[in-house]
């Protein structure tokens, strides 16, 4: 006799998932969920680009797409992202959340001076990456198999505490989705993920700039000067010392209160003009969950209402 389980509907599910992130959340404000809005799982080329590089290994053919389902169902709990590391706890059909453990290596040395020596000449698209835009002029850069940031199957581990024999078991399938997820309104997640350093890339072409400019005259003249203070100030880098300059201390301001919705955001970083200000301090001055502070910079930088200066700082573009 065969035993066939109930059939439970996608907001059946969905609900399930609901109620154990919320009970979740009682326990850690600080959890991560990731909630798919929309049909699609990624919506930038980036976020998708992910999710195909997965995909097209037959390593993970056979397993990946079951996560699916999971991940559109609100099943991913929480997920954090550190350097080289994925953290995350998904709900399953009963019992406790399974945690899922995901280790990326770094980026080959070799492969990462590769991918700095392409970058060179290419100021106004280092300069979109730094604001926190994939430029699509670096999309075969970045994307290319076996030698761009994307990870390839053996530079990946996998870890699930559920009873699937499976390493790739839907849970950690639905995992790597919600990834995909995440890099779409936080691209620079990628340099993160792979132990790499964004500035690097910016370093190289500065430099390439400053040699350039200096070999067209034997002596520095002012415009060179002017060109290489406009480089400097383009990529926030001092090109004698190769360092970030420091960012001189914000002057005080009265105490406020609570910023409650997107409005409120929009308002606090009109206040501040043209004023650098780190994700950290809009959610300190918040009464929402972090993760809707950060979907709704992303939104505002989308709108070109916001300016994202680095990983993390934002200025008023208006």
């Amino acid at each position: 006799m065969y035993y066939y389980p109930a059939y439970v509907s996608v907001a059946q599910k969905k609900a399930r998932a609901e109620r154990k992130r919320n009970a979740l959340k009682k326990k850690n404000p600080k959890i991560q969920p990731v909630i798919i809005e929309g049909r699609t799982l990624a919506g930038t080329w980036w976020g998708k680009s992910w999710n195909r590089n997965l995909e097209q290994y037959a390593d993970y053919a056979n397993r990946i797409g079951r996560g699916r389902s999971y991940v559109r169902h609100g099943a991913v709990l929480d997920l954090q992202i550190t350097p080289g590391t994925i953290k995350a706890l998904v709900a399953g059909s009963a019992g406790p959340p399974y945690r899922v453990s995901i280790t990326i290596q770094p980026i080959p040395k070799k492969q990462w001076r590769h991918i700095q020596a392409r970058c060179k000449g290419q100021m106004d698209s280092l300069k979109q990456l730094l604001a926190g835009q994939f430029p699509k002029t670096l999309e075969e850069l970045f994307t290319r198999k076996g030698e761009g940031l994307f990870p390839a199957p053996e530079e990946i581990s996998l870890d699930c505490s559920c009873p699937d024999w499976a390493v790739m078991c839907k849970h950690v399938a639905a995992v790597l989705y919600g990834v995909g997820a995440r890099l779409d309104q936080d691209p620079s997640l990628f340099f993160v993920l792979r132990k790499a350093d964004v500035k690097d890339l910016v370093s190289e072409t500065v430099k390439a700039g400053k040699k350039e400019l200096l070999t067209r005259s034997r002596q520095k003249s002012s415009r060179i000067m002017e060109d290489q203070a406009g480089l400097s100030a383009l990529f926030g880098i001092d090109l004698e010392k190769g360092a970030a300059p420091d960012e001189p201390p914000a002057p005080s301001e009265p105490p406020s209160r609570k910023i409650k919705n997107a409005a409120g955001v929009e308002t606090f970083f009109k206040r501040r003009t043209k004023r650098l200000t780190r994700v950290a301090e809009v959610i300190e001055k918040s009464d929402m969950d972090p993760q809707k502070v950060r979907n709704i910079l992303f939104r505002l930088v989308q709108l070109g209402k916001l300016e994202r200066v680095s990983r993390g700082v934002y200025r008023w573009a208006r």
